[in-house]
Formats: C-alpha cells, structure tokens, sequence
C-alpha cells in the first residue's frame, strides 16, 4: 500500500464529523485525540532538533516505525535543518481519554545490574530462566479477531491448557528451561524482572546482557500495594528505595511479599544494552514505554511533566512496553543504566501530558 494511501485511511479514522476527540485507530476506541500545534509544546523552542532527528532516524529502524511514518524515514536522510523537517513534516495532537482528560502519569524505569554466576555455587543460588519449553502461548485474534491484542499463556495437562506455574509454583518445581545464571538475590532478580532488562556482572568478572523474553501469563501485582495492604509502608511512601529497605529489613517475609506478584518474566541474553519491545536500544530520556493498546510502538511524541524536581519538556519514542503501564495517557521514561538513573526512576510519579506527532501528509 502506498504510504499516502495508508495516512489516508488513518486520517479518516482521526476525523469525522463529530466534535469530540478522535479515536487514534478504529481497533483502538478508547484512544482520543485533539489536533495542537508545535506553538502549544511546553519548551518545544528549547528542543535539541539534531538529536531528536537523530533519534527518528534510529526509530525508524524498525518496522513498525517505518509502518506508521513510511517515505519520512527515507526523507529524513536528506534534510538540511532538523527543525523544518519537525515542524514541517508532522501535526501534534494531544493523547486523552474518553472522558477529554489531558493529565496522566509518568514514572520511570532503568537498566538494572545484579551479580551472578554462570553456575550455582555459595550465594549464587536463585536461577535467571530462559522461556520455557512447555510454555504454550495461544494468539487470541487469530481465533476472535477483536481480541487481537490479547494472548494467553499456559501448558499442556491431561490435553487441556491450564494456567503456567505462579512464581511461587515455579521455585518449588523444576522448571523445564534453560538458565542463564544464577543471582546472588532474589531481590535485585526481582527489580530486573520490573525493568526489563539488566546488565550481569558474573563471578568471572565478564558482563552479560539480558532483557525481557516471555512470562508466565500472571497478571502484575505490585508489590508496593501489597505492603501498603499490609500496614509496611504509606502509599505515599511507596518508591524503589522504600521497598527495597522494607524487605532488606525483613529478609524473613521476603518470599511472601514477591510471591504477591504471581506473574515471572523469563528472560534471554542480549547483545547490547537495555532494549525495547521494538528490538531497539533504548537512549536514556528519550525512550519511553507504553500502553500499545492505546499509543502505537514505534510512534514519536513529545512529553511535559517534572523529573527530579526540573520540568521536563521534550521528543520522545515509544520504543517498549511494561505489565505496570495502562492507559493512555500513561509513559515510563528509560533514565539509564548509572545510580544516578536508579535513583530518579524509583522515586518518578509526575503528572504527564503527551502529543503524538503524527505526519502532516
């Protein structure tokens, strides 16, 4: 299809004739949409135009990037000012939801680092699995196409599908898959299941890439939740640091705390650092993860919330996903892979309003 012909289509499913906000995409209902202006951006005029350009040129490495902005991937090779190309080539809309609300939320997330070993010896007793064999995943839209963002995930009993072992099942099971190594906490194998992606430090010394696989088909629970449930902690209270100093000061309940969480990522070793849902290695700050049902991967947008007590206005891309990121206007900012990343990211709940920036042909 040609790429007019197919902004043609998305265009008719923006705009009709109603003067509520628009629906991104027919498949996605409750994504609504009002037509803005670069002049409407917070600090848009303070934007570094040759890195955002930059950063397009990489996202439109992949298909789905060049899917949603088709010749401006091609064009983008042979522009002469970056700002033109911006302001020229695409119309900001801001995200809402069904109700018009323009506020949402913003967290954020880094790459984690942990130790481990290639073998299971001393401390290094809690395995980094890979898939599993068993571990059965069924496309629900290949059977009821208005399910085709859902998947269900099990294994094979007496013929039937039932559900895949819970993380508390599975450290009491052999689990049929290869590990990758073996950590020294639970804790911290834990907090990269909640990044995504990690960077290894083995006993030999070497570094190891691994980043996000598969899971067992659980729903995420927070753990956060549950110690608030619990009397642990206040709500208001809850952040990376926080939990991480409840459960170092009762390394006795620790189990039952992650054991809330039923859902366990799996993971498979990478050739480079943190990676996103796209294949893409993500660029700290300018990396975001999404809700797909709602914000297309691969599209670019700009941001306007407060990180680390600093505004914080800019282009971003939505290059991964997260089981903690629902709704639509909802992102988690990539903030790196130094303490510094750890330290903001555990803390980040700011409010948020987002503009995808979609191609003005």
């Amino acid at each position: 299809m040609k790429t007019s012909t197919y902004f043609l289509i998305i265009i008719l499913f923006f705009f009709g004739c109603s003067p509520k906000p628009k629906t991104l995409f027919e498949s996605l209902p409750t994504t609504y949409l009002l037509k803005s202006d670069f002049n409407s951006l917070p600090g848009f005029t303070q934007e570094r135009y040759f890195e955002v350009v930059q950063n397009f040129k990489n996202n439109c490495r992949s298909v789905k990037a060049k899917k949603l902005y088709g010749s401006l991937c091609e064009e983008v090779e042979i522009i002469s000012s970056p700002k033109l190309f911006l302001t020229h080539s695409f119309i900001p809309y801001i995200i809402t939801n069904k109700e018009n609300e323009q506020k949402g939320l913003l967290t954020g997330y880094y790459e984690a680092q942990l130790s481990a070993s290639l073998k299971r010896h001393d401390k290094y007793q809690y395995p980094l699995y890979e898939t599993p064999a068993d571990l059965i995943i069924v496309d629900l839209g290949s059977i009821y196409p208005s399910l085709k963002n859902y998947r269900l995930r099990g294994r094979v009993l007496n013929n039937k599908l039932v559900p895949y072992d819970t993380r508390q099942e599975s450290k009491s099971k052999n689990v049929n898959a290869e590990v990758i190594c073996y950590c020294d906490s639970q804790v911290d194998k834990f907090f990269l299941e909640i990044q995504g992606s990690g960077r290894v430090l083995l006993d030999d010394n070497s570094t190891m890439f691994v980043g996000y696989d598969n899971q067992n088909g659980h729903k995420y629970r927070a753990i956060g939740k549950y110690l608030v449930k619990i009397g642990a902690l206040r709500l208001e209270d809850v952040s990376l640091q926080s939990i991480r100093a409840w459960l170092s000061q009762n390394p006795k309940r620790v189990d039952e705390v992650l054991n809330y969480n039923k859902s366990l990522i799996y993971f498979k070793q990478r050739h480079q650092g943190a990676t996103g849902a796209l294949g893409l290695e993500l660029t700290p700050k300018r990396s975001i993860a999404v809700d797909k049902r709602y914000i297309p991967l691969g599209s670019m947008l700009y941001l306007h919330s407060n990180i680390a007590d600093e505004e914080l206005n800019r282009v971003v891309f939505a290059q991964d996903t997260g089981g903690a990121i629902k709704g639509s206007v909802r992102a988690d900012l990539f903030l790196g892979a130094d303490s510094e990343a750890l330290e903001v990211a555990g803390k980040l709940k700011s409010e948020l309003k987002l503009w995808i920036l979609l191609p003005k042909k």
